[in-house]
């Protein structure tokens, strides 16, 4: 079962030029850090980096983890702020005690009550090739994005992905396509079932992504530094094997998500005069 420092031991490592420095920036010994990625490696069973190599250079599988668990998947994941930027403006986030309880919220409402259920019924869609399974699901999501801007952002993400596949010549059956570009969760699910990724995995992969991309948002618009950055992934993070191992229980009847405060941010954030984020 993959972990959150399994994650962060993969990013130091992208990061770093050797091992030395990942070790570093972990805050382990060299000695440690190897027999972590050597647990990684025996958890997943793929050899994920090519030993003896300076810069580190990963292999085939473990640049296909690291694709899944970046905020940059599908494409500029990074560029939205799902209304934290009209949060900030309107004072409901002030500071980084704000932010936690913001991210939070949305943590255990949203990804647990709508995205990683979600996202195992695609991902257990896929394993089934069932097509049309995979395009009720779609379009359940997408019908709970509470604005026109978050449903907007579901789509161009969804999109994006779905171009990236047509260029790697995936995904490219006609019964598949149309649905591959209505979500992001969707291209998610059926690469991590291509590339032989387990669901689990998957979703802490998202999770994390998704901690990352609007803790980056928080640093530029409430804002703090890096350290308070580092601090709170770790923080944060923390909540995600509990979070996910509660949304892969719930049943279809228990599915959705409800924050109004994240709908009237977001729908004020469409207008709003002066943004860094786009909608």
């Amino acid at each position: 079962m993959l972990e959150i420092r399994h994650l962060k031991t993969l990013h130091a490592l992208r990061e770093a030029d050797s091992l030395v420095e990942a070790a570093e920036r972990l805050h382990l010994t060299q000695s440690a850090l190897s027999h972590q990625f050597k647990e990684l490696e025996e958890r997943l069973g793929l050899p994920l980096f090519v030993r003896k190599s300076k810069p580190i250079r990963f292999t085939s599988a473990g640049l296909r983890l690291l694709q899944l668990a970046s905020p940059g998947l599908p494409v500029g994941g990074f560029t939205y702020s799902q209304g934290l930027e009209w949060a900030v403006e309107a004072g409901w986030v002030r500071d980084v005690h704000g932010f936690t309880a913001w991210q939070r919220e949305q943590l255990h409402d949203t990804l647990v009550g709508l995205d990683w259920p979600v996202l195992a019924r695609l991902y257990q869609a896929c394993q089934a090739e069932d097509a049309q399974a995979f395009a009720h699901w779609s379009r359940f999501l997408l019908a709970n994005r509470e604005t026109a801007e978050l449903r907007l952002e579901e789509q161009q993400r969804g999109a994006a992905l779905a171009r990236l596949l047509d260029g790697w010549q995936l995904g490219q059956a006609p019964a598949w396509r149309t649905s591959l570009e209505l979500t992001q969760l969707g291209g998610m699910a059926w690469l991590a079932v291509h590339w032989a990724i387990p669901l689990r995995q998957l979703a802490l992969g998202h999770g994390f992504a998704w901690l990352e991309g609007a803790v980056m948002a928080g640093v530029k618009l409430v804002p703090f530094g890096q350290q308070a950055a580092q601090t709170l992934l770790r923080d944060l993070a923390t909540d995600l094997p509990a979070a996910i191992d509660q949304a892969l229980t719930l049943g279809d009847d228990q599915l959705g998500g409800g924050l109004p405060l994240l709908a009237i941010a977001s729908s004020r954030h469409e207008t709003q005069y002066t943004r860094l984020f786009r909608s």
